[in-house]
Formats: C-alpha cells, sequence, structure tokens
C-alpha cells in the first residue's frame, strides 16, 4: 500500500540550497506533485550535483529551464497557472528581476501560494544580507545556548536554522496558504525567515526565562547538559550514553542501575551537581557503551546509546519502523495509519518543461 496524502496538491520547487531543497523533499515524500525548476548542463540536462542530491532531490521531477530566457520563462509561468504553490530561497529580489516575482505570478494564478524560505526574511535591514545557517541561529538567540560555558557557542549542525526553522516552518506556512485558498480562492504570499522560525522554537526558554527558571549562561540550565541527568557520559570503549532521567521516578531508576542511593545522588542539590556529574562520569567509564545499553533496557531510566549515523540504520528499532530505507536513506515521516509515505516512488527523474506542462493540463482531485 502506498500513502500519499498531499497526491492533490501541485508544487513547483525553483531549485536551490538548503531548506527549499528539503521542504520540496518532505512534500514529494507525501504525495505532492513537484516540479522542480533546475538550471541546465552543457547538455541541457538537469543537474543532479548538489551535495546530498541523491537523497533529497528525490520523488519529484526534475526539469531543467533558463529563467533567463523569455521562451522558457512564458512556459513556466503556464506551469504556474496549474499549480497550488510556488517555494524558492533566492535573496529578496531575485525572482522580481527574472520577472517572476509575486505580484506577476499571483495575477497568472490568483490562488497560487508563494513560499519564500530565506534566512533573514524579506524585510528588515539584514533582508539583504547573506548569511548561513549559523548566523540565522545566532540572531534568534538560540546558538547562545548550545555548547559549553568555558567554550564557545557550538552550532547543532544546520538541523534547526535550514531544516527546523526553515523547511519545516515553510511546510506548514504553505499548507495553511493552500488550505485557505481552496477556501477563498485568494492565494497568498508567504515569507518564511529562518530567523523568525527558529525565535519561535525558543518560546519555551522564554517563558523559562520570565519566570526565573532559565538564565543566559550557557551549561547553566536543566536541559542544556549542566544537571547530571540530562547530558551524556563516555564509556570505556569510547561510546557514549545519553541520559534523560528528568523525572523523580526515572532518576530513581538510573541511581538504581548505577547502584547508587538518593543520599549519594540528591537529584534536585544544585550545589552538589558538579560532584554528582563527575562521579556518574566515573562509573560510565567503567564499562563499555553497549554493556550500559543492555543494563538499562527495559528500566524507565531513560539511557540510550549514542548511536553514529551509520549504526542508527541497523539499529533494531529503526529497522522494525522502516525509518531508513534498504539503501540506509532517512524514509519518508510521519506515518498515516501505520503506513509510511511515498513507498515505490522515491526515485528522481528528469522530464522536459513541455512534457511538465502537458501532464499539469490535466486535472486533479481536491483535498
Amino acid at each position: 500500500m502506498t500513502m500519499k496524502p498531499l497526491s492533490s496538491l501541485r508544487i513547483i520547487e525553483f531549485d536551490g540550497l538548503g531548506p527549499v531543497t528539503f521542504l520540496g523533499m518532505v512534500l514529494a515524500d507525501l504525495g505532492a506533485d513537484v516540479v522542480r525548476l533546475t538550471r541546465a548542463d552543457s547538455a541541457g540536462a538537469a543537474v543532479f550535483t548538489e551535495v546530498g542530491g541523491a537523497i533529497l532531490h528525490r520523488g519529484r521531477a526534475a526539469v531543467p529551464v533558463n529563467l533567463k530566457d523569455d521562451g522558457d520563462r512564458a512556459r513556466v509561468l503556464d506551469l504556474l497557472a496549474h499549480s497550488d504553490g510556488l517555494i524558492e530561497g533566492f535573496r529578496p529580489g531575485v525572482m522580481e528581476r527574472l520577472g517572476l516575482g509575486p505580484e506577476t505570478c499571483l495575477a497568472r494564478n490568483p490562488a497560487l501560494v508563494f513560499a519564500r524560505v530565506t534566512g533573514w526574511g524579506q524585510t528588515g535591514p539584514l533582508a539583504p544580507a547573506v548569511g548561513h545557517d549559523i548566523n540565522y541561529l545566532a540572531l534568534s538567540g538560540a546558538l547562545s545556548t548550545f555548547g559549553e560555558a568555558d567554550r564557545p557557542a557550538r552550532p547543532p549542525l544546520n538541523l534547526v536554522g535550514d531544516y527546523a526553522g526553515g523547511a519545516l516552518m515553510g511546510a506548514i506556512g504553505l499548507l495553511s496558504g493552500v488550505l485557505q485558498a481552496r477556501t477563498t480562492g485568494k492565494g497568498t504570499v508567504i515569507d518564511v525567515a529562518m530567523t523568525d522560525g527558529v525565535a519561535l522554537m525558543t518560546a519555551l526558554f522564554h517563558a523559562l526565562k520570565a519566570r526565573g527558571l532559565w538564565t543566559d549562561q550557557r551549561d547553566a540550565n536543566l536541559l542544556d547538559g549542566s544537571t547530571p541527568f540530562y547530558r551524556c557520559y563516555r564509556c570505556r570503549d569510547g561510546g557514549e550514553v545519553a541520559v534523560g532521567a528528568l523525572e523523580p521516578r526515572f532518576y530513581a531508576a538510573l541511581l538504581a542501575g548505577l547502584e547508587l542511593s538518593a543520599d549519594d545522588a540528591p537529584q534536585y542539590d544544585r550545589t552538589r551537581w558538579p560532584e554528582i556529574s563527575g562521579r556518574f562520569a566515573a562509573i560510565f567509564a567503567t564499562r563499555d557503551r553497549d554493556d550500559w545499553t543492555a543494563r538499562f533496557e527495559g528500566t524507565e531510566a531513560c539511557v540510550t546509546p549514542v548511536l553514529t549515523l551509520g549504526e542508527a540504520v541497523t539499529h533494531a528499532h529503526n529497522q522494525s519502523r522502516g525509518t531508513f530505507d534498504a539503501a540506509g536513506a532517512p524514509a519518508p515521516a510521519p506515518l498515516f495509519d501505520g503506513v509510511r509515505p511515498g513507498s515505490g516512488a522515491l526515485e528522481r527523474t528528469e522530464i522536459p518543461l513541455v512534457d511538465a506542462l502537458e501532464r499539469w493540463n490535466r486535472p486533479t482531485a481536491a483535498i
């Protein structure tokens, strides 16, 4: 059985780096008919050479176009006439200079949802500036929370800015706009700024800070690795385990596994946290990672092995759920009625622009 919950959705993706590519993949995974407009190589073929393209370009057709050519640009507008949405990640003004800005596209298709994903957004003094994930995290305040107190902040890969604050916020905005357009017939322009998206994700910590339960000092708060019961520990073989024993009963299970009593390591005595962390570290260093994994399996201690990317592919839990496909790539998510979406249609393909137009001239079912 193949689950495609977004099968009635037609999306044009203007090829780019980072969040737009990931957003296009997610929409295609969920069954949307996504056409990826990409530049052509010297032979006129679509370019698939972006880092990560073998996975990130899956599930949708690549259409080589020259956006500076009047004929190709006209055909793109014809394609937009049959589209539900458009996603692009160029700097502000680029689409307008190409003659494909929101005003032009919405004039051609008044119900179009025009999603623009950038780091700084379409407005504000930094809107035209260059930047990367780390810069957007920095300005949102989130980057200041990652890392150890006596070292510079460490970026959490590009998962938080590009993919969560950009791509996934873009998906929410785009789908919300499509639902509105299908009710009202009126399209909209979605301004997705990674700085906005990441700032929104810090809502809990602003709330805790307002109550005096969070400080701006890094490595000194409940969830940032400063407590002995919410951090990682190195094991004898160099592997690591993650400990998340926040609640008292989970902490009790952790102590039992470490053969310690509550008097040895009182959970909420902040003055003793450095001492307790050192004690836990010394104990975890006496066994290999997988020994600790086996010891805590079936308990409520919230202790798990820190797996590498390769190890995650072969872990029994992930294999049982099909979290990764047969080639070891992350599979589409989430599940719908227990079925993983998009199965059997993940290959990337290439088609000419005229074929895309012919295909989209046919009607599609409404949601």
